[in-house]
């Protein structure tokens, strides 16, 4: 087809054109056929890691590796010292890389995985900010999560909530 609309558009410019405006009628139509028979958007369409959401990407992104670097350096060399924190913040390292990844992804089912991971999220913060300050001695270290985020600037509180608003919103954009 590529071959007959080049050999059309060397001999009739016009022909070429209007080669051209029915390919791209053909190619929205089949678009939105596929749409309407239930199969998977493209990441680009979805738009979850697009304006806002690369925003969120870039801080889900940040958090990944730092919450990561973090818990991996900790559970190697302090272990000991304060395994609970540690292996929350390696959980809490996780969460962020899978919701980085539901972001860019895509698509309504990264969609619905990624409200319910920044759902879990929200209540990992909210638990353990709220058990780091009703029980200090539990955690002789800190974590990600502790104090509601407040090593982090409280992003960690602000992030999830951020994240389900923006998720609700691209649902119905």
């Amino acid at each position: 087809m590529a071959e007959s609309r080049e050999a059309s558009m060397t001999e009739d410019p016009a022909a070429g054109k209007a080669a051209e405006r029915t390919t791209g009628k053909a190619e929205k139509a089949t678009g939105k056929a596929e749409r309407a028979a239930g199969k998977p958007e493209s990441a680009a369409r979805t738009g979850l890691g697009q304006g806002p959401g690369r925003l969120l990407v870039m801080l889900y992104g940040v958090f990944t590796v730092a919450a990561a670097s973090r818990s991996v350096y900790q559970l190697i060399a302090q272990y000991q010292e304060a395994p609970l924190a540690y292996i929350l913040s390696a959980v809490s390292a996780v969460v962020y890389a899978f919701i980085t990844v539901s972001l860019v992804r895509g698509g309504e089912g990264a969609r619905k995985a990624a409200i319910v991971c920044c759902a879990l999220e929200l209540l990992g913060v909210l638990t353990v900010g709220t058990w780091t300050l009703a029980d200090p001695s539990a955690f002789p270290d800190q974590t990600v999560w502790s104090d509601y985020g407040m090593g982090y600037l409280f992003i960690p509180i602000f992030l999830p909530v951020t994240g389900l608003l923006w998720l609700r919103r691209s649902r119905r954009g």
